[in-house]
C-alpha cells in the first residue's frame, strides 16, 4: 500500500540504533545484508509454517503475523471472560515465576539489580485489566445509545531491554483485556527472556482456553523484522517505545502508533517538608534497578538555603557523595561524544555503564563505594551533563537554586518538554500548582517516590509503557480499544 513505511538499511540502522540506545543502550548486531527480491510462490503457502506447536515463538516476523492474527479470531469467540482468563494467567504467572524469570532476565541483560529485576514481575498484578472496559449507556426520549470498547485485532510492541519481561507482561495484560491479540518484536539484548515468557504463557493460555498464539514473538529480533512488522498487513495498531527516529518511523508507517519517549525527570524540593524523607524518596525512586526506569529521578534541584542539610540527609540514607573532580571523571566515561552517533547530535550516553551498579560507577569516578550502596550523589551546576541528559544510573546530581521561580525553570529546562515525569517535595500546594502547570507531565508526584505514581507506595495503577510522545499516556486497556457505538432509535426508552 502507498502509505507503507519505506526504509532503506541505511534509514533503518539509524532507527534501531536509536532504539537501541533510548530502550536498552545494548551492543548493536550487524546489520544483514539486504534480502534479494523473493520470486513468487508457484502455489500459495501456508499462513504459517510450523512443525509442531510453536507457543508464540517464530522465526520469521510473518509467520508470527500471521499466527496471531488467527489467535484473534479465537480469542472474539471467548468473549470478555476468555479474556479475563488470560489476565488472570499472566498475573498469576509472573508473580509466581518472578525470581526464576528475574534471574534468567538480569543473567541476559546484565543490567539493573537482580532484586529489583524479580520485584518488576512481582507488581505485574497492578496492571488493570478488563474491568476498565465497562460500556457507557444513554436513554431519551428518542431511545438508547450504548458505547463500548471493541479491539483493534493485532497490535505489534516494540519492548525495551531495560524491563524486557516486566513490560511484555504489562503489555499483554492491556493489549488482551482489550480483545486484541500481539506481536512483539524485542530488544536483541532481552530476546531469550522474551521468547521464555512468550512461550510459557502461550502454553498456559492453550491448556486454558485451546488458543496457542495469543502473544507472539520473533527469536532473533532485527533491523528486518522490525521493518516486516510495521508493514505487515495483519497489524492494525504500534505500541513502540523509542527516541525520535523509531517513532518517527513509526507514525509514518501509515498505521496509528502509540509511542512512548524520553524522559528525564527532575525534582524541585524546597525545604517546606522533611529533608530526610525528601532524600529516602529519591533514592528509592532513582535508585530503584540502578535507575533504568524513565519515571526515575534524574536530577534535583533544591533551595540553596536547605542543599546543605539536604546533601546530609542524603548520605544519611545511605548515599555516596562524589566531589567535583569525581563527577567529572565519571561524566567523562559516562557519556560519548561522537557527532551525530546513531542520529544523535548530543552527548550519548556509554551503554558499558547504563544500569550498572552504584559501586562500579564510583570506581570508575576514583572512589569507593560499598557494594550496597544504592545511588552516587554530587553537587554540580544546571548545565552538567548529568543534568541535561537521561543518564540511566545511579548518580543524581544535586543543582541549588535562588528560588522556587529558578528551581522551576531548572527543572523544565532539564526535562526538555519532554511532559513525562516530575516530582516535588513540598508542604507548598502554591508551589506544588507552579511545578505542575508549567511542566504539564504526564506523571506528576508530590511528596514520594516516583515509583508511586504507579501505585507503588501511591495510589493508582501500574503499567510499564508511557506514552507521551503520542499523548495518550499511561497506558490502560482502554488505551487499546477503539470505541464503538449502536444507537437504537424510539425504542427501549425509559419514559
Amino acid at each position: 500500500m502507498s502509505s507503507t513505511l519505506q526504509l532503506d538499511e541505511k534509514a533503518l540502522r539509524a532507527v534501531v540504533e536509536d532504539v537501541l540506545r533510548n530502550l536498552g543502550r545494548g551492543p548493536v548486531a550487524a546489520a544483514p545484508a539486504p534480502s534479494a527480491p523473493a520470486a513468487a510462490p508457484a502455489a500459495a503457502a501456508p499462513a504459517v509454517r510450523r512443525s509442531g506447536p510453536r507457543f508464540g515463538v517464530f522465526d520469521d516476523m510473518k509467520d508470527a503475523c500471521a499466527a496471531a492474527q488467527a489467535a484473534f479470531e479465537q480469542l472474539k469467540d471467548k468473549g470478555v471472560a476468555g479474556r479475563a482468563k488470560v489476565v488472570e494467567i499472566v498475573k498469576s504467572m509472573a508473580t509466581a515465576k518472578a525470581k526464576e524469570w528475574g534471574k534468567f532476565e538480569f543473567e541476559e541483560t546484565k543490567i539493573g539489580r537482580l532484586e529489583h529485576k524479580v520485584a518488576k514481575l512481582e507488581i505485574v498484578k497492578l496492571v488493570p485489566g478488563v474491568e476498565w472496559l465497562n460500556p457507557y449507556g444513554l436513554s431519551g426520549d428518542h431511545g438508547i445509545t450504548m458505547e463500548e470498547y471493541t479491539p483493534f485485532g493485532v497490535v505489534g510492541a516494540i519492548l525495551p531491554v531495560t524491563h524486557s519481561v516486566p513490560t511484555l507482561s504489562g503489555n499483554i495484560i492491556n493489549i488482551v483485556a482489550a480483545g486484541n491479540a500481539v506481536v512483539f518484536n524485542p530488544h536483541p539484548g532481552g530476546a531469550r527472556s522474551a521468547a521464555m515468557a512468550v512461550r510459557a504463557y502461550n502454553e498456559a493460555i492453550h491448556a486454558a482456553l485451546g488458543i496457542e498464539n495469543l502473544v507472539c514473538t520473533v527469536e532473533k529480533p532485527s533491523l528486518d523484522t522490525f521493518d516486516a512488522l510495521t508493514k505487515n498487513e495483519h497489524i492494525r495498531l504500534l505500541c513502540v517505545t523509542g527516541g525520535p527516529a523509531v517513532v518517527n518511523a513509526a507514525m509514518k508507517s501509515g498505521k496509528r502508533a502509540i509511542c512512548a519517549g524520553p524522559g528525564n525527570p527532575p525534582v524541585l524540593v524546597d525545604g517546606t517538608g522533611c529533608l530526610k524523607k525528601a532524600a529516602r524518596d529519591v533514592i528509592q525512586g532513582g535508585g530503584f534497578d540502578n535507575n533504568l526506569l524513565c519515571i526515575g529521578e534524574k536530577q534535583v534541584f533544591v533551595l540553596e538555603q536547605h542543599v546543605g542539610k539536604f546533601l546530609e540527609a542524603l548520605k544519611g540514607a545511605g548515599a555516596v557523595q562524589l566531589n567535583a573532580q569525581q563527577l567529572d571523571k565519571l561524566a567523562a566515561e559516562a557519556f560519548t561524544f561522537t557527532k551525530d552517533a546513531g542520529g544523535c547530535s548530543h552527548p550519548a550516553v556509554n551503554r558499558k555503564y547504563v544500569g550498572a551498579d552504584a559501586a562500579v560507577l564510583a570506581k570508575v569516578a576514583g572512589a569507593s563505594a560499598p557494594a550496597e550502596t544504592p545511588i552516587l550523589f554530587a553537587q554540580t551546576d544546571v548545565e552538567n551533563l548529568f543534568v541535561m541528559e537521561e543518564q540511566m544510573m545511579p548518580m543524581i546530581p544535586v543543582v541549588a537554586v535562588k528560588s522556587i521561580e529558578q528551581g522551576i525553570e531548572f527543572a523544565k529546562k532539564s526535562e526538555h518538554g519532554y511532559k513525562h515525569s516530575a516530582i516535588i517535595h513540598s508542604l507548598n500546594v502554591d508551589h506544588m500548582t507552579q511545578m505542575a502547570r508549567a511542566l504539564d507531565t504526564t506523571l506528576f508526584v508530590k511528596n514520594g517516590p516516583s515509583v508511586a505514581g504507579l501505585g507503588l507506595g501511591g495510589e493508582g495503577y501500574l503499567s510499564y509503557s508511557i506514552a507521551t510522545t503520542t499523548g495518550e499516556g499511561i497506558t490502560t486497556p482502554k488505551t487499546f480499544t477503539r470505541t464503538r457505538r449502536c444507537v437504537l432509535v424510539d425504542s427501549l426508552k425509559i419514559y
